[in-house]
């Protein structure tokens, strides 16, 4: 596994894992915890060391699964985590990333990881209640105490990326990216490299659509944050396989996967950039992995960066309230 370097000389493998799948959101949650941790381990095993999770996901339960499976293999890996929702009930109900309310966050994910310093600390979404002056100044002086490495936004529009790192450096940025969500292009990624800023595009593989093991035949279980996605509507699954299908002949070609493609195209956009695909399958940990191993032409690469405006896609990447989050 080749390794790549994010803001603030982080430097993690060119292909991360996101565990947020292992706890919920993709229909029934594995009953097999062990499974999981087996995924896990065996991820570190092919060259991982790059692990994403968060408070709010499960929520806490995610937390626990990535430290206890990791905790045998602490000193090979980078684990990054998120603050910024209220959670109430067991479930979020809100944001929240106020100041006192982040500190308590940092302790009881060091807590729930099992270990002394979070890597990469992100801001789940933009509080717009918070200056995020504040909030880069909270990150900042866990920083100072050595409760976190490094600094994080998620989701975060150009000018409020801007404004944190005036306070405190900020590492790495993560948003949804991928051949068919291209929203930080525009500004996003433009600041990202004038101030060396990581990025870190989670989904990028279409929430499995770009993988082409989701049709408009596929019926999601009530508890898939799919049934509720525009871009997943039935109508909207059948139009958009007109940009699967490219990518998948394109595979074929090359003798590799759809969703190796779909990785290998966000890869050579920039070195900074390091896509978290998530999965519960360690075969699918192999696959993305191999990944860094597929060539691109010039003119491959022209082909899909045109791909998504030629063919057109059709339905939003969120429903109209979680769209309201992103881009602060």
């Amino acid at each position: 596994m080749h390794t790549r370097t994010l803001g603030q000389g982080l430097r993690v493998s060119a292909i991360g894992l996101g565990a947020m799948g292992m706890s919920q959101s993709y229909g029934p949650n594995p009953g097999d915890r062990d499974a999981m941790i087996a995924v896990l381990r065996g991820a570190v095993e092919r060259g991982v060391t790059f692990f994403d999770t968060a408070e709010v996901y499960g929520p806490y339960v995610n937390e626990e699964l990535v430290g206890e499976a990791l905790s045998p293999l602490r000193d090979q890996v980078v684990i990054a985590t998120k603050f910024g929702w209220r959670i109430e009930d067991g479930r979020p109900v809100g944001l929240d990333s106020r100041p006192d309310r982040i500190k308590r966050v940092a302790d009881a994910s060091l807590r729930r990881l099992g270990i002394d310093t979070i890597e990469l600390f992100y801001q789940h979404r933009v509080d717009p209640d918070v200056p995020i002056e504040d909030v880069a100044g909270a990150v900042g002086e866990l920083v100072q105490a050595g409760k976190v490495r490094h600094f994080g936004l998620s989701e975060a529009a150009a000018a409020t990326i801007r404004r944190a790192h005036a306070v405190h450096p900020v590492t790495a940025v993560q948003s949804e990216y991928s051949l068919w969500t291209r929203d930080p292009e525009a500004e996003v990624l433009p600041t990202c490299g004038e101030l060396g800023i990581g990025f870190v595009p989670f989904s990028p593989l279409g929430k499995g659509f770009l993988t082409g093991s989701v049709t408009a035949a596929t019926r999601f279980a009530p508890d898939d944050v799919r049934a509720g996605i525009p871009r997943f509507t039935e109508d909207n699954r059948n139009a958009n396989q007109a940009l699967v299908g490219h990518v998948t002949r394109l595979a074929g070609a090359k003798d590799a996967t759809p969703g190796q493609i779909a990785l290998a195209w966000l890869l050579a956009q920039h070195p900074w950039i390091v896509p978290i695909p998530g999965t519960r399958r360690l075969e699918r940990v192999r696959e993305n992995a191999a990944a860094t191993q597929v060539p691109l032409s010039a003119d491959e690469l022209t082909d899909l960066d045109h791909l998504a405006a030629r063919v057109g896609v059709q339905g939003d990447r969120y429903n109209e309230q979680h769209m309201s989050l992103v881009g602060r």
